[in-house]
């Protein structure tokens, strides 16, 4: 037998693994309070498989849906090439405001036939951050809301720390769940003030484990 036989084989190269959950993309449309926040969620839930992006060009949702989709298809593209299926993103949201965008329904229509996930807020991602410390406070612009706010977080304008959020996230999903089914029977579950799907991205970035511990708790 050939002495080249005898020789030990070089173990296979074993198959990409990643421990379970879903690789999720965010790209948000706001360059501080979005991402300050998620950053600090992310790092209290401990779900490593989730990326922020800020939308170099802001201030038109359409942009943030461009963008997410070119990401994917970059994450799809590298996945394929390097025949490891861990590197595509099993979830990619937008995120960004309603505010008095022109081109909204563009970028509401964009994202769907593209299969990308909206955490949309109406007026503004204040909406979200207020309904952690109360009831929603019925159809305001993005100034009001902000005030709002500020009586709760008197130091909101010098950034996000999820910390001052964090009891009273199960209440704000709670309220954010209501406002979108109301805004569902009414037909206008995309343009209704006041609403925001935000709950949805911070429930899948939380995961069914973390989602039955939370319900252990209340």
């Amino acid at each position: 037998m050939s002495p080249r036989r005898d020789r030990d084989r070089r173990p296979a190269r074993p198959a990409p693994t990643r421990a379970p959950g879903r690789s999720i993309l965010v790209v948000c449309e706001g360059e501080r309070t979005e991402p300050e926040y998620l950053r600090g969620f992310i790092a209290h839930v401990k779900n490593p498989l989730v990326r922020i992006t800020i939308a170099k060009e802001r201030g038109e949702p359409r942009k943030v849906v461009e963008i997410a989709r070119q990401l994917r298809s970059e994450a799809i593209e590298r996945a394929a090439k390097e025949q490891d299926d861990n590197l595509a993103y099993d979830e990619v949201w937008c995120a960004f405001d309603r505010d008095q965008h022109e081109r909204f329904d563009d970028a509401l229509a964009m994202a769907r036939a593209n299969d990308l996930r909206l955490a949309v807020s109406n007026p503004c991602v204040e909406l979200w951050l207020l309904l952690h410390f109360r009831e929603q406070p019925g159809a305001r612009d993005r100034a009001d809301v902000a005030r709002l706010l500020k009586q709760h977080l008197p130091s909101y304008e010098k950034g996000v720390r999820f910390t001052d959020f964090a009891m009273g996230l199960a209440k704000a999903e709670e309220r954010a769940a209501r406002l979108a089914a109301d805004a569902a029977a009414l037909g206008d579950a995309a343009h209704k003030n006041p609403t925001t799907g935000f709950y949805l991205l911070t429930r899948s970035i939380a995961g069914p484990a973390h989602e039955r511990s939370r319900s252990r708790a209340r």
